[in-house]
């Protein structure tokens, strides 16, 4: 029989970076998907980090950075209690308990409950809820709801970022193209060296989603990215973001990087 949590509904496992990455995560409602790849793939090397993952969830995203870099400490910020406790079982199910801790509390809420000492994360990395309470219609189911709508805005996440960040350390943000004119005015309080990569469901379409990479204290301008294209003409997924969401390539965000990695051939 499937396990159920109360708040959460039945919970499966799936794979992720061609099985690398194991899940458990609930059936229905906010699932992990490409945009937690796409951001964990345009991670800097960091190192041991550390790595704040702010709305965690289920923890794909430090999952993930964890697992392509071997030595990098990773802390998951989530607010919803079972969702925390899957985060926490995901890291032991494949093997990261030692690297990974999961805390649980608001981003929203009094810093001092948080526990995380200012200044003191290499970079801080969030997938924060799209949309405002009246964009549109909210998700019947909860943890949905929670993962798509944005009742504080964005400023609370990346109030936490400024301070929990070192000095030049590194914050990276998915969210949907229509964001970037909010995203780039809270980020020009604090931050600088803006990266900004399009990211396009199919090559002669506007972009859906966008990857925004910042450096806290810094002065240098804003660079625009070459785009990110999902799909092929025909279908499926284009060789670069086939690699992507295998875990076979990284996606650079910055302005003098190298071009993406292309599968091998």
């Amino acid at each position: 029989m499937a396990e159920a949590l109360p708040g959460l509904g039945e919970i499966g496992e799936d794979r992720l970076l061609d099985g690398r990455l194991v899940l458990r995560q609930p059936r229905k409602g906010h699932r992990a998907g490409s945009d937690a790849v796409l951001l964990a793939a345009s991670l800097p090397d960091l190192g041991e980090g550390p790595l704040l993952d702010i709305g965690a969830g289920v923890g794909t995203i430090g999952l993930a950075a964890a697992l392509a870099q071997p030595a990098l400490q990773v802390v998951l910020l989530e607010r919803d209690p079972e969702l925390a406790g899957l985060a926490q079982a995901n890291a032991a199910l494949n093997g990261l308990a030692e690297r990974v801790t999961v805390v649980t509390g608001d981003i929203a809420g009094p810093a001092a409950a948080l526990g995380l000492d200012p200044n003191s994360f290499a970079c801080v990395a969030m997938n924060p809820p799209y949309y405002p309470p009246r964009a549109n219609r909210a998700s019947p189911v909860p943890n949905r709801r929670a993962a798509h709508v944005e009742e504080a805005g964005l400023e609370p996440w990346l109030r936490a970022a400024r301070r929990l960040l070192k000095p030049r350390g590194r914050l990276l943000i998915v969210h949907r193209a229509e964001a970037l004119p909010e995203l780039l005015a809270a980020l020009s309080t604090g931050f600088g060296a803006v990266m900004i990569r399009p990211v396009h469901a199919q090559a002669d379409q506007p972009a859906i989603r966008i990857l925004v990479a910042a450096t806290l204290g810094s002065k240098k301008p804003a660079a625009l990215l070459p785009a990110l294209v999902l799909h092929a003409p025909g279908g499926g997924f284009t060789p670069q973001a086939e690699a992507l969401h295998r875990g076979r390539a990284r996606l650079p965000m910055e302005a003098d990087s190298p071009p993406p990695e292309r599968p091998a051939q």
